[in-house]
């Protein structure tokens, strides 16, 4: 661990980077934080979990008012439901303890700049072309430089190009695969101090898919998550019109239109080579997943590479790996069972949601597919909220979220 890269200047990376800075105990440890300047990152709002507010005071050393007001952020307190499940009511998915736990919502190109401040590294400005396991570490390939060698490797380089089944597991039980993605003039006015009510992410069924909407101090970030091989995207448009009309929003910058693969990467950690964010797994963001994994994915590969002798790095990696894989996945079936209920529209989406793409949840996720549990842990949570009544141990199981996160949405869904 003398010399460490991440390569990718987006949220994930910026994470890493400045957990090696903060968290690696010998000052003398070289890291290469490496990106290509030609490739913009979209600022669109995010939503975060609870774990995000400790996360950036720790890295940051910055009072958790002060970091909110440099991300141009509010505080999410959960997310507001409209029109999901059979019951047709909107419904608050909390985060607990009820109305004391909070996360962010924050302006993603804001958090990259925060992390950059306190980040110790040499910046290296070039097109990474391969990163591959060679003996005793990782070699990183570029295009006009030659090539480096690292005792460890964060790779944040986003999507893959192409899902392949032999490096990929497909979660083709979620329905949706593209985002249209605008920004829109600010709900809330900036105060002089962090802004202290309580905020929730909105997310809005709609006759092709749902739309998010996350407030922020600057503006509004609204996105329309939709499945490009259902519904049309003209049509997409139209009702993305249609609904900042009556959301009383006159107008928008439109920022992007953006297809994304729901997968996790079957090999996230071999020892050498650390996939993190959308280069590890992504999902569709209804649950905030995306920062939390990446978290979760940095927090690991560093505690073991930082607190575990050198001789158990090789046994240990493949431990790590099915870990974070199993927890991608208990993500992505969370996330796929928020469909299973259908909503307050009876369009061809949300038919092909509910009775073709979730129908699929248990081939795609069976353990001998995907070499890990997470399809037991998930019905082993369907079958305790079923329960009349849920024993004192069971409450703190997880599968992904915890068990509150279930009966909560289990309830509003009316599964």
């Amino acid at each position: 661990m003398r010399k460490i890269a991440v390569v990718g200047r987006g949220t994930a990376g910026s994470l890493a980077a400045a957990s090696v800075s903060r968290l690696h105990p010998d000052s003398d440890c070289e890291l290469h934080h490496i990106y290509d300047s030609r490739i913009p990152i979209i600022g669109v709002g995010e939503g975060s979990w609870p774990s995000l507010v400790q996360e950036l005071h720790r890295l940051t050393n910055l009072p958790r008012d002060t970091v909110q007001q440099r991300l141009k952020g509010t505080r999410k307190y959960g997310v507001a439901f409209e029109g999901w499940g059979q019951r047709g009511q909107d419904f608050i998915h909390h985060f607990m303890p009820k109305n004391e736990s909070y996360a962010y919502h924050l302006a993603a190109d804001r958090l990259v700049d925060l992390l950059h401040e306190g980040t110790r590294a040499r910046h290296i400005d070039a097109k990474v072309l391969d990163i591959a396991r060679v003996e005793g570490g990782a070699e990183v390939k570029f295009e006009g430089r030659a090539p480096q060698r690292y005792d460890l490797v964060f790779d944040a380089r986003g999507f893959p190009e192409e899902l392949k089944s032999d490096r990929h597991i497909d979660i083709s039980f979620i329905p949706t695969n593209t985002a249209v993605i605008r920004r829109c003039p600010a709900l809330i006015e900036e105060p002089d101090g962090p802004v202290l009510r309580h905020t929730y992410t909105r997310a809005a069924a709609r006759p092709h898919g749902w739309i998010f909407i996350i407030p922020l101090t600057v503006h509004t970030s609204y996105g329309y998550i939709f499945n490009r091989d259902v519904s049309d995207l003209d049509d997409v448009q139209s009702d993305f019109d249609a609904f900042l009309e009556s959301d009383g929003v006159s107008e928008f910058e439109q920022r992007a239109v953006i297809p994304f693969p729901n997968f996790v990467h079957r090999q996230i950690y071999d020892g050498a080579i650390a996939r993190i964010g959308n280069a590890a797994a992504f999902m569709e963001p209804l649950e905030a997943t995306a920062i939390v994994s990446a978290q979760l994915q940095i927090g690991m590969v560093l505690h073991m590479r930082l607190n575990r002798p050198a001789e158990c790095h090789e046994n240990d990696a493949p431990v790590i790996n099915r870990f974070l894989v199993n927890n991608m996945l208990c993500y992505g079936l969370f996330v796929g069972w928020h469909y299973s209920c259908g909503s307050s529209h009876d369009s061809e989406f949300w038919r092909h949601a509910r009775d073709r793409a979730w129908a699929q949840h248990r081939k795609a996720a069976a353990p001998e597919a995907v070499d890990c549990d997470a399809l037991g842990k998930f019905e082993k949570m369907i079958e305790l909220i079923n329960r009349p009544v849920i024993d004192k141990e069971d409450l703190s199981r997880m599968c992904g979220v915890p068990l509150t996160s279930y009966t909560q949405m289990s309830r509003g869904l009316g599964c």
